[in-house]
């Protein structure tokens, strides 16, 4: 399956960062932009800022929470600084193409999650994205602003824009880590263990990081496991 990728904007309040960030996917080869409750986005600020990637901005899906957004993608990248709580693994920008590269026959839609710009993303969507990236930067000041951490990312996903062919049919490989996310999930309910606890969400961020040749293999152990039941 083709691999796309999806940025997702959280509460932006700057329109010029907006119109900034569309810039930058353009440039980088991506075209799919999403904003959860977004500021004036069509603002004659971001329209100028955008240049030459007014269409990003114009075909933007709105959504009004980060469930809907992220509903119908198999999995979420959040970007945040290193160091915060909700999570135990912080995966540098400069590895995340190669990460989605060794997956990307079991992923369809992935999403990369900017948070605001005042107070980044909450601990609550840190925690339900599936993996947690950081940006190196030789000081923790001045950090980036919003637009130059899409910039940034975009940089660094661009490669897998070019690690396929044009026209060249990927290989079939059966399910993805959706359904061994949603597999899992089931097992771990029936297993006493619900969703929202820190088990629960150490579990998955470490099932993240399972390489895409072993997910048929823990598809089948989960279903051996179910049949057992």
């Amino acid at each position: 399956m083709a691999l796309e990728i999806y940025f997702i904007l959280y509460k932006p309040s700057v329109p010029a960062n907006v119109g900034a960030a569309a810039r930058a996917i353009l440039t980088m080869g991506f075209s799919h932009l999403r904003l959860i409750e977004p500021c004036d986005h069509l603002s004659e600020e971001a329209m100028k800022l955008a240049h030459g990637s007014h269409h990003i901005l114009t075909s933007a899906r709105l959504f009004n929470d980060f469930e809907s957004a992220v509903k119908d993608l198999d999995l979420v990248v959040c970007t945040t600084a290193k160091g915060r709580t909700a999570k135990h693994d912080y995966h540098s920008s400069r590895d995340i193409a190669g990460l989605l590269h060794r997956k990307k026959e079991q992923l369809g839609k992935v999403g990369i999650l900017f948070g605001s710009e005042e107070s980044g993303l909450p601990n609550q969507l840190v925690l339900k994205s599936d993996l947690a990236m950081s940006i190196p930067m030789a000081g923790s000041y001045p950090s980036l602003n919003l637009a130059q951490s899409v910039m940034v990312t975009a940089y660094e996903l661009s490669p897998l824009n070019h690690l396929d062919k044009p026209g060249e049919s990927l290989e079939k490989s059966g399910e993805g880590f959706a359904t061994l996310k949603e597999q899992a999930k089931k097992m771990l309910i029936q297993a006493g263990i619900p969703e929202g606890t820190p088990l629960f969400h150490r579990i998955f961020e470490r099932l993240a990081m399972v390489d895409a040749n072993d997910i048929p293999l823990f598809l089948s152990v989960l279903s051996r496991i179910q049949h057992t039941d």
